[in-house]
């Protein structure tokens, strides 16, 4: 899935987070939704601007950033 036709980012827009194009609507916003347990379906009724495509790229370009990201375990009871 080629992700940068659906995501885009902008500094004037949501302070430059990842959206999808077109929308207001944030990367970590609609994965939220989906952490949340709603369904493509839900996603997609009550965000009509949003299409499958669309919810494939946010995958797309959520998988490309933990790809280049690297995460180190922080130890429990460090302030």
């Amino acid at each position: 899935m080629n992700w940068h036709g659906h995501i885009h980012t902008d500094p004037a827009v949501l302070l430059g987070k990842p959206i999808v194009k077109g929308t207001r609507l944030s990367v970590d916003f609609l994965l939220g939704l989906l952490a949340e347990g709603w369904s493509e379906a839900q996603i997609l009724e009550h965000y009509p601007q949003l299409t499958h495509e669309s919810l494939q790229a946010v995958f797309a370009f959520t998988a490309k950033v933990m790809r280049e990201e690297m995460i180190y375990p922080l130890k429990r009871g460090v302030a």
